[in-house]
């Protein structure tokens, strides 16, 4: 049985879709693009940064990439308040983290003209950086906790569980099990975390390593001389 169906207003614009559609799908079908950042359309959505939220004529605004449709919505995707919420989400994003190397959300900056040295008091998120396997480099000082690599880590790709998120409020951040190092948990490597990441927080080890100057060749000796001095320590 079909579901029924849903009639709103989104920018003007009179759409019918079925029941259970966000309205972020109901809008990408009008051609109307909704900015997002923790969103990802492989994983499932959680709302997390508001970035994408709409005005749709209550008290509060409505995140568009978990709020579903209903009947006599009337939707505005990018009122002036949506806009100065979006802006101030941005500069919120700038004042605590590392965003150099994120370029969807550097793009946004300029596109909202946020202000990045608005709250110059503002504490910094501060992290050391993992390097505690041979395939990539985990940099939390450029993690914007978008849920994105714990979600692709467990039920939505891979099942394995190895990331989760650590601390409370401010200190809230990406983890391991008792902290432990990625060799120790329940990875496999697969990559699909750092596929997830929209900035610099993961990274292959060989783009980082790139990234300082070093050569393939250099590269390639670095890494087969750490791998045999873990052998011989092992073997001690």
């Amino acid at each position: 049985m079909s579901s029924p169906e849903i009639s709103l207003t989104i920018n003007g614009h009179p759409i019918t879709v079925p029941a259970g559609t966000t309205i972020l799908d109901a809008a990408a079908q009008l051609g109307i693009e909704i900015p997002v950042i923790c969103y990802h359309p492989h994983l499932t959505a959680n709302g997390l940064c508001r970035f994408c939220s709409v005005d749709g004529g209550g008290r509060v605004q409505l995140a568009a990439c978990v709020t579903e449709c209903a009947n006599g919505m009337t939707i505005e995707t990018h009122s002036e308040d949506v806009n100065r919420g979006r802006k101030t989400i941005l500069e919120l994003l700038a004042s605590t983290i590392n965003l150099d190397e994120a370029p969807e959300i550097l793009d946004f900056l300029e596109e909202y003209g946020a202000d990045t040295h608005r709250f110059p008091g503002a504490k910094r998120r501060t992290s050391p950086v993992y390097d505690d396997n041979p395939f990539y480099l985990r940099d939390y000082n450029q993690c914007i906790n978008c849920w994105r690599c714990v979600q692709v880590c467990a039920d939505d790709a891979q099942f394995t569980y190895a990331l989760s998120f650590d601390g409370r409020g401010f200190e809230t951040r990406i983890g391991t099990f008792m902290g432990e190092g990625m060799t120790n948990t329940t990875c496999v490597f697969c990559g699909q975390c750092v596929g997830a990441c929209p900035t610099g927080a993961l990274k292959p080890k060989r783009q980082a390593l790139l990234e300082q100057g070093m050569n393939p060749d250099e590269i390639f000796f670095a890494t087969r001389q750490k791998r045999r001095k873990k052998a011989m320590d092992a073997e001690e």
